[in-house]
């Protein structure tokens, strides 16, 4: 995969004020060049053992293939979970436009970067 691909990063936060932290960290770092908040979702799992049922707030990120590393570490960082869901999904195809801005959103030779 190229370094300017795009990909769609999708993360499951405990609540809304941890997904917006979070959120807000990536861009203003340029991680990402959006993170849609999503409406909270019940989330059913296996964790250590046993079957959980929990509210979880979605977020999902924009970014590009060169900034993933950076963006996961950080996220990682933010995140009270000891295994977040961090699922990265390549961007196939989408309006070159929309493209063209997430890459640019996310240069980290931009803004002093």
């Amino acid at each position: 995969m190229q370094p300017n691909s795009v990909l769609l990063v999708v993360c499951n936060t405990p609540d809304a004020d941890t997904a917006r932290k979070i959120a807000s960290a990536l861009v203003e770092r340029r991680l990402a060049a959006c993170v849609n908040i999503l409406a909270p979702c019940q989330s059913v799992y296996r964790w250590q053992g046993e079957v959980e049922d929990s509210s979880e707030v979605p977020l999902l990120i924009k970014t590009t293939t060169a900034r993933y590393g950076a963006l996961e570490a950080a996220i990682c960082a933010l995140h009270p979970y000891e295994v977040p869901e961090i699922i990265a999904l390549p961007v196939s195809h989408g309006l070159p436009d929309y493209m063209s801005w997430v890459l640019a959103e996310t240069s980290h030779h931009e803004a002093g970067h």
